[in-house]
């Protein structure tokens, strides 16, 4: 039986509506990113599904040092506060560090493990301690099976707010590969699954200083993972990606987003019947 993850006025898992984690790959400024997270929120409320708002204050993982990184913990939680204070939004960033999550566990109501810090045990006791949700991303290394030993340090404080998230496999050099099993086999562990479709179609610094990605297949992959059985969806967006300052052959254009909201919400109800 799968665990329904509630916070705020959220509930996240099997029989709950299928739930969004959205936003831009990083916090470029103040503006641009109120701006898009009000255009979120428009979207999502206007179907009246459950949405959380996310970005990264620091890129602490990008490709090469002179990559753009974000304004930092400082300016970036200020940042996703004031947000949080004029939206209403439930807000999601990924910490690297356990020093940062003092500081970030004041504003944010998920707390994110990247990736790559999946196996980091100080960082992920120190992130489930607070007793806030945390959603870890599933290593590129990692089997999917390998994620209940992840649930169990999270587990060991009392926490049982989790999500997992599927961001693809290494396959190869430069590629990654989605194996929907992945999504079936982290649920049988007993949390909600979420689906990171954009990660997903990266192809790790395939452009030499910077990281490729294959923005055709999100869409998809997204229908995919629903159709698979996930209980949520990780998108990230922009109002033009060309132009991003991170991931930018990933992301979705916002503009995109309404039409693959109708078809992932089709599925999911045929679904949610079977």
């Amino acid at each position: 039986m799968t665990k329904i993850i509630n916070f705020r006025n959220l509930a996240i898992g099997k029989g709950r509506p299928l739930a969004f984690i959205a936003g831009p790959c990083v916090i470029e400024n103040h503006e641009s990113c109120l701006k898009l997270a009000d255009k979120l929120k428009t979207i999502f409320q206007t179907k009246e599904i459950p949405f959380i708002f996310k970005a990264s204050y620091d890129k602490a993982n990008r490709t090469s040092v002179n990559s753009y990184r974000g304004p930092g913990i400082k300016e970036g939680i200020r940042i996703l506060a004031d947000i949080k204070k004029q939206l209403n939004l439930p807000i999601l960033s990924d910490v690297h560090c356990k020093e940062d999550i003092p500081i970030v566990s004041e504003v944010l109501d998920v707390i994110q493990i990247p990736a790559f810090l999946c196996r980091q045990t100080d960082l992920i006791l120190a992130a489930a301690k607070t007793g806030k949700p945390v959603n870890v991303k599933k290593g590129q290394f990692l089997s999917p099976w390998d994620m209940k030993s992840v649930v169990e340090k999270i587990r060991s404080t009392g926490n049982e707010q989790i999500l997992l998230t599927e961001r693809g496999t290494s396959f190869g050099y430069n590629n990654l590969v989605s194996d929907m099993r992945s999504l079936v086999i982290m649920r049988e562990l007993g949390y909600p699954v979420i689906y990171d479709a954009t990660h997903s179609v990266q192809l790790p610094g395939s452009r030499g200083n910077v990281s490729g990605g294959e923005r055709n297949m999100v869409m998809p992959l997204a229908r995919a993972a629903v159709a698979t059985g996930c209980d949520g969806l990780f998108l990230e967006v922009h109002e033009f990606p060309e132009k991003a300052l991170s991931d930018a052959a990933t992301m979705l254009p916002v503009n995109d987003l309404p039409y693959l909201i109708d078809q992932l919400l089709e599925i999911h109800r045929i679904v949610q019947l079977a």
